[in-house]
């Protein structure tokens, strides 16, 4: 019999070739430069992941932004950060701007530079050498002093919770000029110099006068000011109603365990500030965040402050589109999946697993979609039984219990021919290192396995959901498939938008983006 992988039927070679190989080292699409560059910015978090470091990822960031025009890499550090809520990648691409196009740099960063977390993260890349520099430069140096001079002291005091660098680090860099007796003795203050303690901002006054008699109220400034202090339970239950509503999130079993909740009322408080309509639209948390923090919290957090959390998990995924007709969500389940989804970093490695946001996306689609047909694979399909009208964490929850083996993309898709199934919409939640299915030559399988669905449902769509930053896929985007990175509302809504055939490709999402905002 002739060789199979060389003389492949006429329906292979009509479809798109391989062109590039994927970490596995199987064959792959490769995203083009501006494509590759939306997925690095949505997804990439330069830390180590299961398949490259930091180093690799972060020359790949470089060299890819050196590929497109400077406007695109604009559009990407705005969409990374306003879209995707990224940190680090979106004061990268900053940074890079600095280099590319100075006068392009400014409206981005004032788009992207929007708390003192990130003016820290731009100004420690500026001065790391990565992107040709080793100091700030006029430019850059006067946006940093700009935003300082304009920040309220609320926003100084938390740009102050944190180090290398630290917002000392940077005012003795940039030297802004004080506008008046409060903001020099502010500076004063901060750095270690004399200052006037008349005239410093009432709020430090008192943190400083505080440290001297504990007895007094707690001053109003950042909670991570005070929690290396020890405190009384009441003290604590102050904390509660300050801290913004993430921080409350992250910090329940550290009130359990100083018996905050004992007090009376300080259950209802948080449960009611964490179950807050107004105050999670302007949060927007992440829904794996919630997830994770319901899987986190202790004996000690009360049933009500759960029963919250997972009220805001559910308000999380309201932007989860109903799709028309036969939906299946297929996520990955492989061996690859059990690593953090922001990668591994010493002291900062994050609890969430890539499987855990595939399991999340998996169970909100079924949210939405009551009759939708869950997937899940590694080598093969997974048989599991998922109840539609669960609990949205008991079907996550379930979904991420189940790992392990190699990674075969196009498992579910076979699985669908072979029963000759009726399909209008699939979605992938993967890591897209494919292997089990290698073909070697021509197309991917998972293409292949998709050709032959076609045949059968010429309207299907295929939305690929892509969770890590390795440059490629296995379906190459045209008008049938989309792929799309990262995992926010901004995903969502790129779903809905394919799914009712308002946006072709994730490229065209990014380039709706304005780079100056409109007032």
């Amino acid at each position: 019999m002739a060789n199979k992988n060389l003389f492949t039927s006429a329906v292979a070679k009509i479809m798109p070739r391989t062109d590039a190989f994927n970490r596995e080292g199987s064959i792959a699409y490769a995203y083009g430069p501006e494509a590759k560059l939306a997925q690095l910015a949505a997804t990439g978090t330069l830390s180590d992941g299961f398949y490259s470091g930091a180093q690799a990822q972060l020359a790949d960031v470089l060299d890819t932004a050196s590929k497109v025009d400077a406007e695109w890499v604009a559009k990407c550090a705005i969409y990374a950060r306003q879209s995707g809520a990224m940190k680090d990648m979106p004061a990268l691409l900053t940074a890079v701007l600095t280099m590319s196009d100075p006068d392009l740099s400014v409206p981005v960063f004032k788009r992207v530079i929007d708390n003192g977390r990130m003016l820290r993260n731009f100004v420690q890349i500026m001065r790391s050498g990565q992107i040709g520099r080793t100091s700030l430069g006029s430019r850059p140096k006067r946006l940093v002093r700009e935003w300082l001079e304009q920040a309220s002291y609320r926003q100084l005091m938390h740009a102050a919770t944190g180090k290398d660098p630290s917002l000392a680090d940077i005012v003795k860099m940039v030297h802004p000029a004080p506008a008046d007796a409060g903001r020099r003795a502010f500076y004063g203050w901060l750095i270690g110099k004399p200052y006037d303690l008349e005239a410093l901002p009432a709020e430090i006054a008192e943190f400083e006068a505080w440290k001297k008699d504990r007895s007094r109220p707690l001053p109003e400034v950042p909670f991570e000011w005070l929690t290396s202090f020890e405190l009384t339970r009441k003290q604590w239950a102050k904390l509660a109603d300050r801290m913004g509503w993430q921080a409350l999130r992250m910090n329940l079993n550290t009130l359990a365990r100083h018996e905050a909740f004992g007090l009376k009322g300080v259950e209802d408080k948080v449960a009611n500030r964490l179950s807050d309509p107004a105050a999670f639209a302007k949060v927007k948390p992440a829904p794996y965040q919630l997830m994770t923090a319901l899987t986190q919290v202790g004996d000690g957090v009360p049933l009500s402050v759960q029963a919250a959390l997972e009220k805001a998990l559910e308000a999380s995924v309201a932007k989860v589109p109903k799709l028309k007709g036969n939906v299946i969500v297929c996520p990955d389940v492989s061996g690859s999946m059990q690593s953090p989804a922001t990668g591994y970093r010493k002291g900062a490695t994050s609890v969430v697993r890539c499987i855990d946001i595939a399991a999340l996306v998996a169970a909100a689609v079924l949210r939405t979609n009551r009759k939708a047909r869950v997937l899940p694979f590694a080598e093969r399909v997974v048989d599991v039984e998922l109840k539609p009208y669960a609990r949205l964490a008991a079907n996550a929850e379930k979904l991420a219990s189940i790992w392990g083996g190699g990674t075969n993309v196009s498992a579910p898709l076979a699985k669908l021919n072979r029963e000759k199934a009726k399909v209008d919409t699939i979605v992938i939640v993967s890591d897209n290192q494919s292997w089990i299915d290698n073909n070697y030559y021509g197309p991917t399988a998972v293409m292949t396995e998709w050709s032959k669905l076609k045949t059968r449902n010429p309207g299907a769509k295929l939305i690929c959901i892509d969770i890590q930053p390795y440059g490629s896929t296995q379906a190459k985007d045209r008008k049938d498939i989309m792929n799309v990175g990262g995992f926010t509302d901004a995903v969502f809504g790129a779903m809905a938008r394919f799914a009712n055939g308002e946006a072709r490709d994730w490229t065209e999402i990014v380039n709706e983006v304005e780079i100056f905002e409109v007032k």
